[in-house]
């Protein structure tokens, strides 16, 4: 017998690697001057939804119970403010180790947690709503914040990397 448990966590958890390898290979296309442009005009930059989608991963562990932040001095900048070309980031490259390190933590996370982990109520929800939706659990977080960077990643793809 198929433990359907089983299977739903690796689908969403290939998922997830799926759009964080997708991400890795989009930013890792541009240039550090290019972290600086506009997806749009008067719209975010793109060194800002990188901070944005790492520091946003990396409070996923709390979220999920797995762990804590590493990085939360972060979130009044990528998540808490509009991008604005005074505030004062990280340079590209700080992002780069962090987006790195925030990642290796949760894949180690990810493959450690037991599969019956991920049916379980997350930390943004009181154990009354996930009695009334029980499906609102870790693993509707995790595939929830995969489409999160399918999002983003459509934003920057709006800037193709100039070909030197």
């Amino acid at each position: 017998m198929i433990d359907q448990q089983k299977v739903f966590v690796q689908i969403a958890l290939n998922n997830w690697n799926l759009q964080i390898s997708r991400a890795d290979k989009v930013f890792n296309s541009y240039n550090d001057n290019d972290f600086f442009k506009e997806v749009a005009p008067n719209k975010n930059r793109i060194i800002y939804l990188y901070g944005h989608l790492a520091i946003y991963h990396d409070l996923l562990k709390e979220t999920l119970g797995i762990g804590s932040s590493k990085y939360s001095s972060l979130v009044p900048i990528f998540l808490q403010h509009p991008d604005s070309p005074d505030a004062e980031m990280p340079s590209v490259g700080e992002l780069k180790a962090l987006w790195a390190d925030v990642h290796n933590e949760l894949n180690t996370l990810f493959i450690n947690l037991p599969i019956e982990e991920w049916f379980k109520r997350h930390n943004a929800m009181t154990n009354a709503d996930f009695e009334i939706d029980p499906t609102r659990n870790r693993l509707s977080v995790l595939i929830n914040r995969g489409n999160h960077v399918a999002y983003h990643l459509g934003q920057v793809a709006l800037l193709k990397p100039e070909i030197d």
